[in-house]
């Protein structure tokens, strides 16, 4: 089965230092029959504005993974650890036990876009851990990066769960093969361009900001159709 969840349908979350658009309940948006896929819990798609942030506040028992689209964000946390990342970094925070952090903007002139995604942990009550990664572009061009995982994928950060994240960016007209598994999910967000989804369900045109939830098993066919540019995209395998 595999449904499509548009850019419009999504929530949007408009206030003076931060722009969200969130594909589930998250904040003050609570709908019961969008409240997570799996173990996928949040994925906001967050505009930062100039100087602003998330200022320190706490986490437990969740795996909080961000990627930057666009700018810069600087990341602090009550372990020690601060970093400026780059676009292109994957951030893998695993609350544990709990954690206190914060997430800021430090240009004076530039947005911040970054992805946030929220997972159930395996297991409550583990020791709090970050982790951080750059990318680059290159080595996403036209195939399926692993970039965040809890089965020992090569170069990918390290997740609590069964669960592996994919980047890819796809040239136009270039495909890529992608073998679902039997009872697993597969959710896939198109971050920028056009993004063409076939199996046996038939084919699905995805535009910037829609996501494709997909449960059983399908053999996808993933196909850029950007009239300029390319299709990049985030691909999440789970239980």
């Amino acid at each position: 089965m595999i449904k499509v969840v548009t850019s419009a349908e999504r929530h949007t979350s408009n206030r003076e230092w931060i722009h969200s658009e969130f594909s589930f309940s998250f904040a003050d948006y609570d709908d019961p029959s969008n409240a997570h896929f799996g173990l996928l819990l949040a994925h906001n798609d967050n505009e930062l504005k100039p100087e602003q942030g998330m200022h320190e506040h706490p986490h437990h028992d969740l795996e909080i993974i961000t990627y930057v689209v666009s700018g810069v964000l600087k990341h602090q946390d009550d372990l020690g650890n601060h970093a400026d990342l780059q676009a292109g970094s994957v951030q893998v925070m695993s609350a544990g036990t709990g954690i206190n952090h914060s997430e800021t903007n430090p240009s004076a002139s530039e947005e911040v876009r970054f992805l946030q995604i929220w997972l159930l942990p395996d297991r409550p009550g583990l020791p709090p851990t970050w982790d951080a990664k750059f990318y680059p572009r290159e080595m996403k061009i036209n195939k399926m990066l692993p970039v965040a995982s809890g089965m020992g994928a090569e170069g990918a950060l390290e997740l609590g769960e069964d669960v592996t994240i994919y980047l890819s960016v796809l040239e136009t007209n270039r495909e890529l093969h992608y073998p679902q598994v039997e009872d697993r999910r597969t959710h896939i967000y198109l971050i920028s361009g056009h993004l063409e989804v076939s199996c046996s369900e038939g084919i699905f045109h995805l535009q910037p900001g829609d996501a494709a939830r997909i449960r059983k098993s399908c053999d996808l066919t993933l196909k850029g159709t950007s009239s300029q540019g390319e299709a990049e995209f985030l691909l999440i395998d789970l239980p």
